[in-house]
Parts: structure tokens; sequence; C-alpha cells
């Protein structure tokens, strides 16, 4: 439960600016399946650690995993 407060007040964090109804959204699906984004983030690490930078990586690892993202999504409606 703890470790839960303190994911979602990570997230939150770096969310910054975005609409509070758009950051409930994404740590809810971050919370339904924390390995999966988990998994999305040291594939990041990676890509950014062997000298791609962090726009590139993410969005190359984000196309990678969107239809899981976008079942995941579905499934939250």
């Amino acid at each position: 439960m703890f470790k839960e407060f303190l994911m979602k007040k990570l997230i939150a964090s770096k969310l910054g600016n975005m609409p509070k109804e758009q950051q409930e959204k994404i740590i809810g699906l971050v919370t339904k399946n924390p390995k999966l984004f988990e998994e999305i983030a040291l594939k990041i690490k990676k890509k950014t650690d062997a000298g791609a930078n962090q726009m590139m990586a993410t969005t190359t690892v984000m196309k990678e995993y969107a239809p899981q993202i976008q079942k995941l999504m579905a499934g939250s409606d």
C-alpha cells in the first residue's frame, strides 16, 4: 500500500502540468499493470544509456508497446 502511494506520487510529479483527469487516468493504468510500465521504463533507459536521446527512445519504445497499452486502456473504461 505504501509502495503504491509512493509510485502514485512519483508519477504525478513527473506528469507536471498535465490536467488532473489525465494524470489520474495514467496513474490508473500504471497501477493496473506496473510490470508492463516497469519493462517499458527499463527499455527506455537501456536505449538512452546506449546514446539515444530521451524523446526518441521513449517514442520508439512506446510504439512497440502501443498494442498492450491500448488493450489496457480499453479494459479501464
